[in-house]
Protein backbone atom coordinates (compact mmCIF):
# COMPACT_ATOMS: atom_id res chain seq x y z
CA UNK A 1 0.00 0.00 0.00
CA UNK A 2 1.50 3.32 -1.07
CA UNK A 3 1.61 5.70 1.91
CA UNK A 4 1.13 8.68 -0.35
CA UNK A 5 -2.49 9.84 -0.12
CA UNK A 6 -2.51 10.59 -3.85
CA UNK A 7 -2.73 6.81 -4.29
CA UNK A 8 -6.36 6.94 -3.21
CA UNK A 9 -8.52 5.84 -6.14
CA UNK A 10 -11.66 7.40 -7.56
CA UNK A 11 -15.14 5.91 -7.34
CA UNK A 12 -15.11 5.00 -11.03
CA UNK A 13 -11.69 3.32 -10.76
CA UNK A 14 -12.91 1.38 -7.72
CA UNK A 15 -15.84 -0.07 -9.61
CA UNK A 16 -13.87 -0.76 -12.76
CA UNK A 17 -11.26 -2.64 -10.73
CA UNK A 18 -13.92 -4.53 -8.82
CA UNK A 19 -15.44 -5.81 -12.04
CA UNK A 20 -12.19 -7.66 -12.80
CA UNK A 21 -11.99 -9.73 -9.62
CA UNK A 22 -13.99 -12.63 -10.98
CA UNK A 23 -16.13 -12.88 -7.86
CA UNK A 24 -19.21 -11.29 -9.35
CA UNK A 25 -22.52 -13.09 -9.24
CA UNK A 26 -24.18 -13.68 -12.60
CA UNK A 27 -26.72 -10.96 -11.87
CA UNK A 28 -23.98 -8.48 -11.14
CA UNK A 29 -22.22 -9.29 -14.40
CA UNK A 30 -25.45 -8.74 -16.31
CA UNK A 31 -26.00 -5.42 -14.60
CA UNK A 32 -22.47 -4.32 -15.43
CA UNK A 33 -22.93 -5.26 -19.07
CA UNK A 34 -26.17 -3.33 -19.28
CA UNK A 35 -25.01 -0.21 -17.50
CA UNK A 36 -21.72 1.57 -18.03
CA UNK A 37 -20.98 4.30 -15.54
CA UNK A 38 -20.47 7.78 -17.01
CA UNK A 39 -16.84 8.51 -17.78
CA UNK A 40 -17.07 12.03 -16.38
CA UNK A 41 -16.83 13.70 -19.76
CA UNK A 42 -19.63 15.80 -21.31
CA UNK A 43 -21.49 14.25 -24.24
CA UNK A 44 -20.94 17.34 -26.39
CA UNK A 45 -19.04 20.63 -25.98
CA UNK A 46 -20.46 22.49 -22.97
CA UNK A 47 -20.95 26.22 -22.51
CA UNK A 48 -21.01 26.01 -18.72
CA UNK A 49 -18.89 24.22 -16.13
CA UNK A 50 -20.86 24.77 -12.94
CA UNK A 51 -24.23 25.75 -11.45
CA UNK A 52 -25.16 27.99 -8.51
CA UNK A 53 -28.77 27.15 -7.68
CA UNK A 54 -30.60 29.68 -5.48
CA UNK A 55 -33.92 28.36 -4.22
CA UNK A 56 -36.42 30.47 -2.28
CA UNK A 57 -38.36 28.02 -0.09
CA UNK A 58 -42.08 28.64 0.43
CA UNK A 59 -43.22 30.25 -2.82
CA UNK A 60 -42.24 33.75 -3.98
CA UNK A 61 -45.06 35.87 -5.36
CA UNK A 62 -44.37 36.13 -9.08
CA UNK A 63 -46.68 39.15 -9.34
CA UNK A 64 -44.60 41.11 -6.83
CA UNK A 65 -41.20 40.09 -8.09
CA UNK A 66 -40.69 39.58 -11.84
CA UNK A 67 -44.15 39.46 -13.49
CA UNK A 68 -46.05 42.76 -12.95
CA UNK A 69 -49.84 42.63 -13.22
CA UNK A 70 -51.38 46.14 -13.03
CA UNK A 71 -54.84 44.63 -13.57
CA UNK A 72 -54.69 43.48 -9.94
CA UNK A 73 -54.68 47.12 -8.85
CA UNK A 74 -57.42 48.07 -11.30
CA UNK A 75 -59.80 45.35 -10.08
CA UNK A 76 -58.63 45.09 -6.46
CA UNK A 77 -61.36 43.89 -4.11
CA UNK A 78 -63.50 42.49 -6.92
CA UNK A 79 -64.17 38.83 -7.53
CA UNK A 80 -62.44 37.40 -10.58
CA UNK A 81 -65.91 36.66 -11.92
CA UNK A 82 -66.66 40.40 -11.92
CA UNK A 83 -63.73 41.20 -14.20
CA UNK A 84 -63.19 40.77 -17.96
CA UNK A 85 -60.88 37.89 -17.03
CA UNK A 86 -63.45 35.59 -15.41
CA UNK A 87 -62.56 32.84 -17.89
CA UNK A 88 -59.34 32.10 -15.96
CA UNK A 89 -61.43 30.06 -13.51
CA UNK A 90 -62.71 27.77 -16.26
CA UNK A 91 -61.21 24.30 -15.67
CA UNK A 92 -60.95 23.87 -19.44
CA UNK A 93 -58.17 26.47 -19.38
CA UNK A 94 -56.09 24.07 -17.33
CA UNK A 95 -56.93 21.10 -19.54
CA UNK A 96 -56.00 23.03 -22.68
CA UNK A 97 -52.61 23.72 -21.15
CA UNK A 98 -52.34 20.01 -20.26
CA UNK A 99 -51.45 20.82 -16.68
CA UNK A 100 -52.19 17.73 -14.52
CA UNK A 101 -52.86 19.34 -11.15
CA UNK A 102 -52.93 17.16 -8.03
CA UNK A 103 -56.07 18.30 -6.20
CA UNK A 104 -58.19 21.27 -7.18
CA UNK A 105 -55.53 23.89 -6.48
CA UNK A 106 -56.32 26.34 -3.69
CA UNK A 107 -56.24 29.17 -6.22
CA UNK A 108 -59.80 28.27 -7.24
CA UNK A 109 -61.04 29.34 -3.80
CA UNK A 110 -59.07 32.64 -3.71
CA UNK A 111 -61.08 34.76 -6.13
CA UNK A 112 -61.12 38.19 -4.46
CA UNK A 113 -58.32 40.07 -6.18
CA UNK A 114 -55.52 41.40 -4.01
CA UNK A 115 -53.68 44.53 -5.24
CA UNK A 116 -49.94 44.57 -5.82
CA UNK A 117 -48.09 45.20 -2.58
CA UNK A 118 -45.14 46.93 -4.20
CA UNK A 119 -44.34 48.95 -7.31
CA UNK A 120 -42.29 48.15 -10.42
CA UNK A 121 -39.58 49.93 -12.39
CA UNK A 122 -37.89 49.35 -15.73
CA UNK A 123 -34.19 48.59 -15.64
CA UNK A 124 -31.27 48.34 -18.02
CA UNK A 125 -31.11 48.68 -21.78
CA UNK A 126 -33.69 45.91 -22.05
CA UNK A 127 -36.23 47.88 -19.99
CA UNK A 128 -37.42 44.79 -18.13
CA UNK A 129 -39.67 45.56 -15.18
CA UNK A 130 -38.66 44.31 -11.75
CA UNK A 131 -40.43 45.00 -8.46
CA UNK A 132 -39.25 47.57 -5.94
CA UNK A 133 -38.46 44.69 -3.60
CA UNK A 134 -35.59 43.61 -5.87
CA UNK A 135 -33.86 46.81 -7.07
CA UNK A 136 -30.36 45.32 -7.01
CA UNK A 137 -31.38 42.32 -9.08
CA UNK A 138 -33.11 44.87 -11.30
CA UNK A 139 -29.74 46.50 -11.93
CA UNK A 140 -28.57 43.18 -13.43
CA UNK A 141 -31.48 42.57 -15.83
CA UNK A 142 -29.32 42.80 -18.94
CA UNK A 143 -27.52 39.65 -17.78
CA UNK A 144 -30.71 37.75 -16.84
CA UNK A 145 -33.31 35.69 -18.70
CA UNK A 146 -36.66 35.85 -16.88
CA UNK A 147 -39.00 32.88 -17.41
CA UNK A 148 -42.53 34.03 -16.59
CA UNK A 149 -44.44 30.89 -17.57
CA UNK A 150 -43.40 28.14 -15.17
CA UNK A 151 -45.95 25.63 -13.89
CA UNK A 152 -45.97 22.59 -11.65
CA UNK A 153 -48.58 20.03 -10.64
CA UNK A 154 -48.09 20.08 -6.87
CA UNK A 155 -49.95 22.78 -4.98
CA UNK A 156 -48.33 22.00 -1.63
CA UNK A 157 -44.73 22.25 -0.54
CA UNK A 158 -43.87 18.83 -1.89
CA UNK A 159 -43.43 21.04 -4.95
CA UNK A 160 -39.95 21.74 -3.57
CA UNK A 161 -39.11 18.11 -4.31
CA UNK A 162 -40.92 18.36 -7.64
CA UNK A 163 -38.98 21.41 -8.76
CA UNK A 164 -35.70 19.65 -8.05
CA UNK A 165 -36.60 16.20 -9.40
CA UNK A 166 -39.61 16.61 -11.70
CA UNK A 167 -41.68 14.12 -9.70
CA UNK A 168 -44.62 14.74 -7.39
CA UNK A 169 -43.77 14.20 -3.73
CA UNK A 170 -46.00 11.09 -3.55
CA UNK A 171 -44.62 9.54 -6.77
CA UNK A 172 -41.61 7.18 -6.83
CA UNK A 173 -38.61 9.36 -6.09
CA UNK A 174 -35.94 10.11 -8.65
CA UNK A 175 -32.61 11.97 -8.38
CA UNK A 176 -32.54 15.75 -8.35
CA UNK A 177 -30.85 17.90 -10.98
CA UNK A 178 -27.83 18.38 -8.68
CA UNK A 179 -27.42 14.64 -8.22
CA UNK A 180 -27.60 14.05 -12.00
CA UNK A 181 -24.88 16.64 -12.61
CA UNK A 182 -22.80 15.00 -9.87
CA UNK A 183 -23.35 11.58 -11.45
CA UNK A 184 -22.77 12.59 -15.05
CA UNK A 185 -19.71 14.81 -14.91
CA UNK A 186 -16.23 14.35 -13.52
CA UNK A 187 -15.04 16.38 -10.58
CA UNK A 188 -13.19 19.65 -11.11
CA UNK A 189 -11.60 19.44 -7.66
CA UNK A 190 -9.84 16.73 -5.67
CA UNK A 191 -10.29 18.62 -2.41
CA UNK A 192 -13.96 19.64 -2.38
CA UNK A 193 -17.27 17.88 -2.99
CA UNK A 194 -18.78 18.05 -6.45
CA UNK A 195 -22.29 18.74 -5.08
CA UNK A 196 -22.88 20.95 -2.03
CA UNK A 197 -26.08 21.95 -0.24
CA UNK A 198 -26.18 25.10 1.89
CA UNK A 199 -29.17 25.88 4.08
CA UNK A 200 -32.36 23.90 4.86
CA UNK A 201 -33.26 20.86 2.80
CA UNK A 202 -36.60 19.99 1.26
CA UNK A 203 -38.80 17.40 2.89
CA UNK A 204 -37.07 14.09 2.30
CA UNK A 205 -33.57 15.60 2.61
CA UNK A 206 -32.28 13.44 -0.24
CA UNK A 207 -30.98 14.07 -3.72
CA UNK A 208 -29.42 10.91 -5.16
CA UNK A 209 -32.06 8.24 -4.43
CA UNK A 210 -31.38 5.25 -6.71
CA UNK A 211 -28.05 6.66 -7.93
CA UNK A 212 -26.67 5.79 -4.50
CA UNK A 213 -25.15 7.67 -1.56
CA UNK A 214 -21.98 8.60 -3.46
CA UNK A 215 -24.00 11.21 -5.37
CA UNK A 216 -25.78 12.89 -2.46
CA UNK A 217 -25.17 16.54 -1.69
CA UNK A 218 -22.66 17.31 1.05
CA UNK A 219 -24.25 19.68 3.56
CA UNK A 220 -22.04 22.62 4.37
CA UNK A 221 -22.58 25.13 7.16
CA UNK A 222 -21.33 28.59 6.27
CA UNK A 223 -19.78 29.62 9.54
CA UNK A 224 -16.23 30.94 9.14
CA UNK A 225 -15.52 30.31 12.83
CA UNK A 226 -16.57 26.64 12.54
CA UNK A 227 -16.90 25.83 8.84
CA UNK A 228 -16.92 22.06 9.03
CA UNK A 229 -18.34 19.91 11.82
CA UNK A 230 -15.96 17.20 13.08
CA UNK A 231 -13.22 18.59 10.82
CA UNK A 232 -10.41 18.40 13.36
CA UNK A 233 -8.77 15.09 14.29
CA UNK A 234 -9.81 13.93 17.76
CA UNK A 235 -7.71 12.79 20.72
CA UNK A 236 -4.64 14.71 19.61
CA UNK A 237 -4.19 12.64 16.46
CA UNK A 238 -1.53 14.10 14.18
CA UNK A 239 -1.96 14.55 10.44
CA UNK A 240 0.52 11.71 9.84
CA UNK A 241 -1.44 9.37 12.13
CA UNK A 242 -4.67 10.35 10.41
CA UNK A 243 -3.16 9.57 7.00
CA UNK A 244 -2.09 6.10 8.18
CA UNK A 245 -5.62 5.54 9.47
CA UNK A 246 -7.11 6.58 6.17
CA UNK A 247 -4.81 4.34 4.14
CA UNK A 248 -5.64 1.35 6.33
CA UNK A 249 -9.37 2.09 6.12
CA UNK A 250 -9.20 2.30 2.33
CA UNK A 251 -7.28 -0.97 2.15
CA UNK A 252 -9.93 -2.73 4.23
CA UNK A 253 -12.71 -1.18 2.19
CA UNK A 254 -11.10 -2.37 -1.03
CA UNK A 255 -10.93 -5.89 0.37
CA UNK A 256 -14.63 -5.63 1.16
CA UNK A 257 -15.19 -4.37 -2.39
CA UNK A 258 -13.69 -7.62 -3.71
CA UNK A 259 -16.46 -9.55 -2.00
CA UNK A 260 -19.21 -7.02 -2.67
CA UNK A 261 -17.99 -5.22 -5.78
CA UNK A 262 -21.21 -3.38 -6.60
CA UNK A 263 -22.08 -2.29 -3.06
CA UNK A 264 -22.76 1.47 -3.33
CA UNK A 265 -22.40 1.91 0.43
CA UNK A 266 -18.75 0.76 0.36
CA UNK A 267 -18.12 2.92 -2.66
CA UNK A 268 -19.64 5.97 -0.97
CA UNK A 269 -17.77 5.29 2.28
CA UNK A 270 -14.40 5.16 0.52
CA UNK A 271 -15.13 8.32 -1.36
CA UNK A 272 -16.33 10.15 1.77
CA UNK A 273 -13.26 9.18 3.84
CA UNK A 274 -10.87 10.35 1.14
CA UNK A 275 -12.73 13.58 0.54
CA UNK A 276 -13.22 14.35 4.23
CA UNK A 277 -9.46 14.16 4.77
CA UNK A 278 -8.81 16.75 2.09
CA UNK A 279 -11.74 18.94 3.10
CA UNK A 280 -10.17 19.57 6.52
CA UNK A 281 -7.81 21.99 4.83
CA UNK A 282 -9.78 23.03 1.75
CA UNK A 283 -13.06 24.06 3.43
CA UNK A 284 -11.64 26.39 6.11
CA UNK A 285 -9.49 28.05 3.43
CA UNK A 286 -12.51 28.47 1.15
CA UNK A 287 -14.59 30.03 3.92
CA UNK A 288 -11.88 32.41 5.07
CA UNK A 289 -13.55 35.60 3.93
CA UNK A 290 -10.71 37.73 5.34
CA UNK A 291 -8.96 36.94 2.06
CA UNK A 292 -11.58 39.05 0.29
CA UNK A 293 -11.31 42.83 -0.03
CA UNK A 294 -13.62 45.12 1.93
CA UNK A 295 -15.14 46.15 -1.40
CA UNK A 296 -16.02 42.55 -2.28
CA UNK A 297 -17.46 41.88 1.18
CA UNK A 298 -19.62 44.99 0.83
CA UNK A 299 -20.77 43.84 -2.62
CA UNK A 300 -22.32 40.76 -0.94
CA UNK A 301 -23.75 42.74 1.98
CA UNK A 302 -21.44 41.35 4.64
CA UNK A 303 -21.36 44.81 6.22
CA UNK A 304 -25.12 44.78 6.96
CA UNK A 305 -27.04 42.70 9.48
CA UNK A 306 -29.96 42.03 7.11
CA UNK A 307 -27.83 40.70 4.28
CA UNK A 308 -24.82 39.19 6.05
CA UNK A 309 -26.18 35.64 6.42
CA UNK A 310 -27.22 35.12 2.80
CA UNK A 311 -24.28 37.21 1.62
CA UNK A 312 -21.82 34.85 3.32
CA UNK A 313 -23.53 31.90 1.64
CA UNK A 314 -23.26 33.49 -1.80
CA UNK A 315 -19.67 34.61 -1.31
CA UNK A 316 -18.92 31.04 -0.25
CA UNK A 317 -20.67 29.85 -3.42
CA UNK A 318 -18.42 32.00 -5.57
CA UNK A 319 -15.30 30.78 -3.77
CA UNK A 320 -16.47 27.15 -3.97
CA UNK A 321 -17.32 27.43 -7.65
CA UNK A 322 -13.97 28.94 -8.63
CA UNK A 323 -12.27 26.10 -6.72
CA UNK A 324 -14.08 23.45 -8.76
CA UNK A 325 -17.42 22.60 -7.13
CA UNK A 326 -19.85 21.65 -9.91
CA UNK A 327 -23.25 22.24 -8.29
CA UNK A 328 -23.90 24.51 -5.30
CA UNK A 329 -27.48 24.40 -4.03
CA UNK A 330 -28.43 27.24 -1.68
CA UNK A 331 -31.82 26.99 0.04
CA UNK A 332 -33.17 30.21 1.51
CA UNK A 333 -36.04 30.43 3.99
CA UNK A 334 -36.20 28.60 7.30
CA UNK A 335 -39.18 26.61 8.59
CA UNK A 336 -40.83 23.42 7.43
CA UNK A 337 -42.57 25.03 4.46
CA UNK A 338 -40.12 27.89 3.95
CA UNK A 339 -40.23 31.51 5.07
CA UNK A 340 -41.54 32.79 1.71
CA UNK A 341 -44.87 31.02 2.38
CA UNK A 342 -46.75 34.23 3.25
CA UNK A 343 -50.39 33.16 3.60
CA UNK A 344 -50.79 36.33 5.66
CA UNK A 345 -48.70 39.44 6.00
CA UNK A 346 -47.33 39.11 2.47
CA UNK A 347 -46.04 42.68 2.30
CA UNK A 348 -44.26 42.44 5.63
CA UNK A 349 -42.85 38.98 4.90
CA UNK A 350 -41.71 39.57 1.33
CA UNK A 351 -40.24 42.97 2.23
CA UNK A 352 -38.07 41.39 4.91
CA UNK A 353 -37.03 38.36 2.86
CA UNK A 354 -36.29 40.27 -0.34
CA UNK A 355 -33.97 42.56 1.62
CA UNK A 356 -32.05 39.48 2.75
CA UNK A 357 -31.49 38.11 -0.77
CA UNK A 358 -31.63 41.02 -3.24
CA UNK A 359 -28.28 42.71 -2.61
CA UNK A 360 -26.25 39.48 -2.15
CA UNK A 361 -27.76 37.92 -5.29
CA UNK A 362 -26.91 40.96 -7.39
CA UNK A 363 -23.48 40.99 -5.76
CA UNK A 364 -22.93 37.39 -6.83
CA UNK A 365 -23.82 38.16 -10.45
CA UNK A 366 -21.61 41.24 -10.55
CA UNK A 367 -18.70 39.49 -8.85
CA UNK A 368 -18.87 36.47 -11.16
CA UNK A 369 -19.01 38.78 -14.17
CA UNK A 370 -16.05 40.94 -13.18
CA UNK A 371 -13.96 37.82 -12.55
CA UNK A 372 -14.87 36.26 -15.89
CA UNK A 373 -16.71 33.40 -14.17
CA UNK A 374 -20.26 34.25 -15.24
CA UNK A 375 -19.59 33.16 -18.81
CA UNK A 376 -19.30 29.51 -17.72
CA UNK A 377 -21.37 29.56 -14.50
CA UNK A 378 -25.16 29.13 -14.60
CA UNK A 379 -27.01 31.00 -11.85
CA UNK A 380 -30.63 29.96 -11.21
CA UNK A 381 -33.07 31.88 -9.00
CA UNK A 382 -36.13 29.68 -8.39
CA UNK A 383 -39.02 28.85 -6.06
CA UNK A 384 -41.49 25.96 -5.92
CA UNK A 385 -44.57 27.91 -7.09
CA UNK A 386 -46.03 31.42 -7.10
CA UNK A 387 -48.84 33.03 -5.09
CA UNK A 388 -52.52 33.47 -5.94
CA UNK A 389 -53.83 36.67 -7.57
CA UNK A 390 -56.69 36.43 -5.08
CA UNK A 391 -56.27 37.27 -1.43
CA UNK A 392 -56.09 34.80 1.43
CA UNK A 393 -57.40 36.28 4.63
CA UNK A 394 -56.82 40.01 4.90
CA UNK A 395 -53.32 40.42 3.51
CA UNK A 396 -51.85 37.18 2.18
CA UNK A 397 -51.70 35.02 -0.92
CA UNK A 398 -52.11 31.24 -1.20
CA UNK A 399 -50.01 28.69 -3.13
CA UNK A 400 -50.28 28.95 -6.90
CA UNK A 401 -48.97 26.30 -9.30
CA UNK A 402 -50.55 27.32 -12.63
CA UNK A 403 -48.07 30.06 -13.48
CA UNK A 404 -45.02 31.64 -11.80
CA UNK A 405 -41.57 33.06 -12.49
CA UNK A 406 -37.92 32.05 -12.18
CA UNK A 407 -34.77 33.40 -13.79
CA UNK A 408 -31.43 32.17 -15.11
CA UNK A 409 -28.18 33.92 -15.95
CA UNK A 410 -24.64 33.20 -17.21
CA UNK A 411 -23.17 30.07 -18.79
CA UNK A 412 -24.73 30.32 -22.25
CA UNK A 413 -27.92 32.13 -21.17
CA UNK A 414 -29.00 35.20 -23.12
CA UNK A 415 -29.32 38.29 -20.94
CA UNK A 416 -31.94 41.01 -21.02
CA UNK A 417 -34.81 38.81 -22.20
CA UNK A 418 -38.14 37.50 -20.94
CA UNK A 419 -39.66 34.21 -22.00
CA UNK A 420 -43.28 33.10 -21.70
CA UNK A 421 -46.16 34.93 -20.07
CA UNK A 422 -49.06 34.51 -17.71
CA UNK A 423 -52.49 36.02 -18.35
CA UNK A 424 -53.48 39.53 -17.25
CA UNK A 425 -54.06 38.41 -13.66
CA UNK A 426 -50.98 36.21 -13.37
CA UNK A 427 -53.19 33.15 -13.07
CA UNK A 428 -52.21 30.79 -15.93
CA UNK A 429 -49.05 30.32 -17.94
CA UNK A 430 -50.50 31.00 -21.39
CA UNK A 431 -47.45 31.67 -23.57
CA UNK A 432 -44.63 29.10 -23.83
CA UNK A 433 -45.58 27.28 -20.61
CA UNK A 434 -42.65 25.43 -19.05
CA UNK A 435 -42.86 22.51 -16.66
CA UNK A 436 -40.16 22.62 -13.98
CA UNK A 437 -37.91 20.06 -15.69
CA UNK A 438 -37.49 22.43 -18.64
CA UNK A 439 -35.07 24.28 -16.36
CA UNK A 440 -33.23 20.99 -15.79
CA UNK A 441 -33.10 20.28 -19.52
CA UNK A 442 -31.65 23.72 -20.19
CA UNK A 443 -28.96 23.22 -17.53
CA UNK A 444 -28.07 19.78 -18.87
CA UNK A 445 -27.83 21.14 -22.41
CA UNK A 446 -25.51 23.95 -21.36
CA UNK A 447 -23.37 21.55 -19.30
CA UNK A 448 -22.97 19.27 -22.32
CA UNK A 449 -25.10 16.44 -20.95
CA UNK A 450 -27.59 14.27 -22.80
CA UNK A 451 -29.70 13.08 -19.83
CA UNK A 452 -31.05 10.09 -21.75
CA UNK A 453 -27.53 8.68 -21.82
CA UNK A 454 -27.49 8.65 -18.02
CA UNK A 455 -30.42 6.26 -17.66
CA UNK A 456 -29.96 3.55 -15.04
CA UNK A 457 -31.41 0.08 -15.81
CA UNK A 458 -34.49 -0.73 -13.79
CA UNK A 459 -35.32 2.92 -13.24
CA UNK A 460 -37.28 4.11 -16.22
CA UNK A 461 -37.71 7.86 -16.42
CA UNK A 462 -40.84 9.47 -17.79
CA UNK A 463 -40.53 11.68 -20.84
CA UNK A 464 -41.59 14.63 -18.69
CA UNK A 465 -38.70 13.94 -16.32
CA UNK A 466 -36.25 14.98 -19.03
CA UNK A 467 -37.96 18.28 -19.85
CA UNK A 468 -37.36 20.42 -22.92
CA UNK A 469 -34.57 22.91 -23.46
CA UNK A 470 -35.82 26.51 -23.31
CA UNK A 471 -34.14 27.46 -26.57
CA UNK A 472 -35.36 31.05 -26.66
CA UNK A 473 -33.20 32.03 -23.70
CA UNK A 474 -29.96 30.55 -25.05
CA UNK A 475 -27.25 32.98 -26.15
Amino acid sequence: MNNDYEYAISRRTILQSALGFGTLAAGGIMAAEQHVLPDGEPHFPPKAKRVIWLFMRGGVSHMESFDPKPALNKYAGKSIGETPYKDVLNPSRIRKLRIPVKGDGNGHTRTKLFPLQTGFKKYGQSGIEVSDWFPNIGSCVDDIAFIRSMWTSDNNHGAQVQFHSGRHFLDPRVPTIGAWINYGLGSLSDNLPQFINIGPRFFDKKDAHYLGPAYEAVNLKIDPSNPLDYAKPSNGMTAADQLKNLNLTNKLNRLAAEQYPLDPVIEARMKSYELAYRMQTAVPETLDFTQESAETQKLYGLDQNETRGFGQQLLAARRLSERGVRFIQIMHGDGAAGAWDNHSGLKKGHTKLSKQVDLPTAGLLKDLKQRGLLKDTIVVFATEFGRTPGTQGADGRDHHSFGFSVWMAGGGIQGGVTNGATDELGYHAIEDPHYVTDVHATINHLMGINPRKLEVPGHKRLDRDYGHVIKDILA
